[in-house]
């Protein structure tokens, strides 16, 4: 059985159903960006670690007679520790890891992107911060990328990739209670590339709060 680890990120506390969950507070609008990704990494402070099982439904709609079903088990362990773990990955979907690595911890995008405050706008009848990310060290098939905050939670709701070549890639968020905190809950991805178009829809399973982990590849402690 093969196995693929690919970093993605843990987005936490969230208000569902435009209720907003019991116990967030409404602080001062952020006057930059690093204020911004310090509030989304100090979500749900007791959460220590979890794990949860995932399936994933990819679509290929060029070519429709790929339509691979993945299967994995995400990890998180504060502080910046979030990979899954899935029991197979063929070899034609392996670039669809790429999608979740980007959506990953906030405070891990700071090692190679730029990231600036970039205004704020209305998603999904919400309010949202958006940054703008671009890569410290020049890349030639990366514009740049746009990460949308919830302006009350501070969760990640939604990215969006723009390719030099056209293409782009919109990834969305959705979060449940699990006891007491706020989880994801369901990932629905759809890329536009010249080459390629396609859907991915990820879900995810009963959470085992506060749980040993360990390091990739070496989990169980």
């Amino acid at each position: 059985m093969k196995t693929v680890l690919f970093s993605v990120t843990l987005a936490s506390l969230v208000y569902v159903l435009g209720a907003t969950p019991a116990g967030i507070a409404v602080t001062a609008p952020p006057a930059d960006a690093r204020t911004v990704i310090q509030r989304m990494a100090a979500r749900n402070p007791s959460l220590q670690s979890y794990q949860a099982r995932v399936h994933v439904d990819i679509r290929m709609l060029s070519f429709p007679f790929l339509a691979p079903k993945l299967d994995g088990t995400s990890y998180y362990k504060r502080p910046d520790l979030y990979v899954v773990e899935f029991d197979r990955m063929p070899s034609y979907a392996r670039s669809f890891g790429r999608l979740f690595n980007d959506v990953g911890n906030p405070l891990a995008w700071e090692h190679d992107q730029n990231i600036t405050l970039d205004g704020t706008t209305v998603l999904g009848g919400r309010e949202m911060l958006v940054l703008r990310l671009t890569k410290k060290i020049h890349s030639d098939i990366l514009d740049h990328t746009l990460a949308y905050v919830d302006a009350l939670s501070y969760t990640l709701q939604q990215m969006e990739w723009y390719y030099t070549s056209g293409g782009k890639i919109t990834m969305s968020e959705q979060y449940r209670l699990e006891g007491k905190y706020w989880v994801l809950s369901q990932q629905h991805a759809t890329i536009h590339m010249p080459y390629a178009r396609a859907v991915a829809d990820a879900v995810y399973g009963t959470y085992q709060i506060n749980v040993p982990i360990g390091s990739p590849g070496a989990r169980a402690q």
